[in-house]
């Protein structure tokens, strides 16, 4: 394929993405296929010759939509967003074209610096304390990770290497090895699995912590467990904080959990994957108060803020507690300016050594969207959650779950758990939306998640029209 060739491809490829989008909502949300359906479709090997390329596109549709779950249809109320969105689309095209591999400033100056200058812009409109910025002085700053579970381990790892660093201060005869097997991290019992996941790769014990009736950790909560802990001759050293978790959207108290932390030297760090995103909004920035308190903090604008997977963005009070973790210097790598303060080389933040030019999506979508642009589209996800809401508490079979802050609403037949599963299955085996469930307080509960661009009223509307008609087939076939 010449450049000749590729304008005229590349223009029917825009076309094509152009159609799958605004035709999204025509498509079954979810896929009807067996388990290996697309191995019977292809060939056993590559081909031996170059194929047409008129081929190629129409095993698109052949081959690939049969198994696509279309999250951004419309209809897809599962999990938590995945961002979408034109210029995102339009700004990782120039990334894959131009193709470096930021791991240094040398490698890329552009690739770096514009990630920096992107993260303090998205601070600012998160209104972080200052010392959470890069500037052109700051000790802090920010960082595009691939995903909050990379963020997680890499603020583990960090808090891992300064606590060993601390104690083997005051006790340098104290080898490592036995450090490492009394540390203990912290988290939420609402967590997300990648925390649990992150204790696994770092090799420390992890404790969860009980929460309260609004499934948030408290300060009482974590105080108890570490006098435990510390009775017992272990040490606690890292505690993550979740505002928004998964199943209910749940947010620990981190105004409390702070200065227990800060007075502990436990290292906090917030996910606040798919919450984070609102925060931009003042009328819901109170959610974050306490961040002050952190030593790190990150969410995904890959889900709800228009810039399309994979960014997940990470910032630091103390980038050298970072670096002091991760930094490798071979030869190879070495620069000229790199011992200079304007200079990042973001391979010391970071597990892989490669990283794509991430920032160009954030570029984009900021300027053409604008923070006012940006914050419409979180107002209406919220509005519309609360509208699918306020249908479930008009209608007495059903009851609200949790509180609902955001774009998530979790929801129950009042009844058994197998009442609910039948529902669910029931949803899902429709194909018409599509929901995933969580379970809260022993009880099995569907969550209705507001997650396409393109999700309007009428699409709340139709869903719950559909959710309160399977409704009524459950309750015939269940005993309730």
């Amino acid at each position: 394929m010449d450049a000749a060739e590729f304008r005229r491809r590349g223009k029917e490829m825009v076309d094509l993405v152009a159609d799958y989008i605004e035709n999204i909502e025509k498509r079954q949300v979810y896929p009807d296929v067996q388990p290996g359906y697309l191995r019977a479709l292809i060939p056993e090997e590559a081909p031996e010759e170059p194929e047409m390329y008129e081929d190629l596109v129409r095993d698109i549709e052949r081959v690939i939509m049969p198994g696509v779950t279309h999250w951004h249809s419309p209809y897809f109320y599962a999990y938590f967003p995945t961002a979408n969105s034109f210029p995102a689309m339009l700004a990782d095209m120039l990334s894959g074209a131009i193709g470096c591999i930021g791991f240094s400033w040398a490698a890329s100056p552009a690739c770096t610096e514009l990630e920096t200058v992107m993260l303090d812009w998205l601070g600012k409109m998160l209104r972080l304390p200052e010392e959470f910025l890069a500037g052109t002085e700051g000790k802090g700053g920010g960082v595009i990770q691939g995903t909050a579970s990379e963020a997680t381990l890499v603020a583990l790892l960090a808090a891992r290497s300064r606590m060993i660093k601390l104690i083997q201060a005051d006790f340098p005869d104290r080898p490592e090895a036995d450090i490492v097997s009394k540390l203990v991290a912290y988290s939420s019992e609402q967590a997300h699995s990648s925390v649990e996941r992150a204790g696994l790769i770092g090799g420390v014990r992890m404790r969860k912590i009980p929460t309260d009736d609004k499934f948030a950790v408290r300060g009482e909560a974590l105080r108890r467990v570490l006098k435990e802990d510390k009775a017992a001759g272990l040490i606690p050293f890292y505690f993550c904080a979740t505002l928004g978790t998964t199943p209910s959207c749940a947010f620990d108290c981190i105004a409390e959990l702070g200065p227990i932390c800060n007075s502990e030297r436990i290292w906090m760090h917030i996910d606040a994957a798919y919450a984070g995103s609102a925060f931009i909004c003042p009328e819901f920035r109170p959610l974050l108060n306490g961040v002050e308190f952190a030593d790190s903090f990150n969410f995904n604008p890959h889900k709800w803020l228009l810039v399309n997977f994979d960014c997940s963005t990470m910032w630091v009070k103390s980038r050298s507690d970072i670096i002091g973790a991760f930094k490798m210097d071979p030869l190879y790598l070495k620069h000229e300016h790199q011992e200079s303060g304007l200079v990042t080389d973001y391979r010391h933040w970071q597990i892989p050594l490669g990283r794509r030019f991430r920032s160009l999506k954030m570029w984009f979508v900021f300027r053409l969207y604008g923070v006012r642009g940006l914050q419409a589209y979180i107002r209406k996800h919220v509005k519309l959650a609360k509208e699918f809401e306020s249908y479930v508490r008009s209608d007495q079979r059903f009851e609200i779950s949790a509180d609902v802050v955001l774009g998530l609403v979790c929801f129950r037949l009042k009844g058994s758990n197998e009442l609910n599963e039948t529902l669910l299955k029931k949803i899902n085996a429709a194909r018409r939306i599509h929901l995933v469930p969580c379970q809260l307080a022993g009880e099995f509960v569907l969550r209705f998640a507001v997650c396409a661009r393109t999700t309007e009223s009428r699409h709340v509307q139709e869903a719950w029209g559909h959710v309160s008609q399977l409704a009524s087939e459950a309750l015939k076939e269940v005993p309730h």
